[in-house]
């Protein structure tokens, strides 16, 4: 049974006004299929009002009172509880019929909202991080490596430093990537084996030097440093531990605070060395002229886990250009004065 069947012919009496000058009369209300019909005591019809129309003028108060229409002049008293419920029921039921533009109007805003939030906060952030990176001129970026390998001192000791030694340092770099080459700082052997730093830097632990045969060790690893570094830019590996704020100080004053720079050395002095493919390196290494032997078995000394870069090896005995000399390799191995 529907709503309306369930009222179909319901009467009370009420109190009906045509107009609004107009005098009170006391009338049959019955409420019909679709319509209120409102007739006198002697069952004759003065108006029929269309249900979906009638509007209720004090919502929740006695008697109420209602009209044929929003705009409407008729006015309709009734304090029959039976018959207003009735009508507020058929009212309702006919309202959730209707279409509601207004309702669909709001979903769709609020989805709207929803999605413009969601960007704010998973893609905004990342996307203003990655755009900050790519304006940063490149003094800015030295600037802040340079600040960042102090923060890395303070916690592993002092940069290990000479003058013939640094200068043998310079020269490897040289030989390894060409006259762009990166900066290279040595430090003591509390740090993982490399690091890349934002303004080309790139930090090595003293044990690279000091504790293999040849240079091409120490090149290997800076080689493979060279490979992340391209896969992931430091100074976006920066931000994104930093947070939005630091980004946003960073694009208007363009400073970062020490205690930032301070926190992601302890945290790059306490990440594990991510792998790198083995087509990656050998190409490196070819393009820099350098044999892959050394390297990988300062990795792996049985060969076992590095066979790929063993037999790989693009410089076969008795081909390629030395690294460095004996005497500047002796030099270098020397640089932190052990």
């Amino acid at each position: 049974m529907t709503v309306l069947e369930q009222y179909n012919r319901l009467e009370a009496t009420g109190l009906w006004r045509e107009a609004p000058d107009a005098q009170r009369r006391e009338v049959i209300v019955s409420l019909g299929d679709a319509t209120l019909m409102i007739s006198t005591f002697s069952e004759i019809a003065l108006t029929h009002w269309s249900l979906p129309a009638v509007a209720r003028l004090n919502p929740g108060r006695q008697p109420a009172l209602y009209a044929p229409g929003a705009e409407a002049e008729e006015r309709l008293e009734i304090d029959d509880p039976d018959m207003i419920a009735a009508i507020e029921k058929v009212r309702s039921a006919i309202d959730k019929r209707r279409p509601h533009p207004g309702r669909l109007r709001l979903w769709i805003g609020a989805g709207l909202g929803a999605l413009l939030l969601g960007l704010g906060l998973f893609w905004l952030p990342d996307a203003l991080t990655r755009q900050t990176v790519a304006l940063l001129p490149p003094a800015s970026r030295e600037a802040i490596g340079n600040r960042l390998l102090q923060e890395i001192g303070r916690l592993s000791g002092p940069i290990c430093t000479s003058p013939r030694g640094s200068l043998a340092l310079t020269r490897l770099a040289r030989r390894t990537f060409g006259e762009l080459a990166p900066r290279v700082a040595v430090l003591p052997a509390s740090i993982p084996d490399t690091l890349a730093l934002p303004g080309g830097i790139f930090v090595v632990n003293a044990g690279l030097v000091e504790d293999h045969e040849t240079p091409e060790v120490l090149a290997g690893y800076l080689l493979a440093e060279d490979a992340r570094r391209s896969d992931t830019d430091p100074m976006l590996t920066l931000l994104s531990e930093a947070g939005l704020g630091t980004t946003l100080r960073l694009l208007t004053t363009g400073e970062i605070d020490t205690d930032t720079l301070y926190a992601h050395a302890v945290s790059l002095l306490s990440q594990e060395t991510g792998p790198v493919e083995d087509a990656a390196l050998l190409a490196r290494f070819a393009a820099a002229d350098i044999a892959t032997a050394p390297y990988a078995f300062a990795r792996d000394i049985t060969g076992e886990t590095t066979l790929a870069l063993i037999e790989g090896n693009p410089i076969r005995s008795g081909r390629g250009e030395p690294l460095l000399s004996d005497a500047d390799w002796i030099t270098l191995q020397d640089i932190c004065g052990r």
